[in-house]
């Protein structure tokens, strides 16, 4: 077989382990990553480095996986608009953390998020109880939306903030 095909098999067959092992681990946690998601996201990297290029370290064959990858993502991206099966299968859907003042303990346990992350949320959204959210959404994208029932309340969009080290990383 052709070495260059032989790399984009194995870059599109790694790219479809990690949404699979993504999907099953949670990917919620990437919207607010620490220090041991960040060295896992890195070792992850280097060890599925040798599966995708296998002993090819030329720079043609680091192009064709890197192309690979972003080929099949953009693929994949347009398959899920057009699939809603596929996208149900990847993506999760959008969580109730409150309902007309009435928090949903359960589901803040299955997702991690802490009363104090709720509470920062509902702080920057103006909100001071719980009893006056009547709908806090936990986003697709990581990020918790409010909606108060106060008409006078200015409503914002709270994004759960990267860890310090991921900050200190994209500057």
């Amino acid at each position: 077989m052709n070495p260059y095909i032989d790399i984009t098999l194995r870059s599109v067959a790694v790219y479809f382990f990690m949404i699979i092992a993504l999907r099953i681990f949670g990917k919620k946690e990437l919207s607010q990553l620490n220090t041991a998601d960040v060295i896992l996201i890195l070792l992850i990297s280097n060890s599925v480095q040798n599966a995708m290029v296998g002993a090819d370290t030329s720079l043609y064959g680091g192009i064709i996986a890197a192309f690979s990858l972003f080929l099949i993502n953009f693929i994949f991206k347009k398959v899920m608009l057009k699939s809603k099966f596929i996208k149900g299968l990847v993506q999760d859907k959008p969580e109730i953390l409150i309902h007309n003042g009435k928090t949903e303990f359960k589901t803040l346990a299955r997702l991690g998020i802490t009363s104090e992350e709720l509470e920062e949320a509902m702080r920057e959204h103006g909100i001071e109880y719980y009893k006056d959210v009547k709908l806090a959404m936990f986003e697709i994208d990581g990020n918790i939306s409010i909606i108060s029932g106060n008409e006078n309340l200015k409503q914002t969009h709270h994004k759960r903030k990267a860890h310090k080290t991921l900050g200190e990383l994209n500057n």
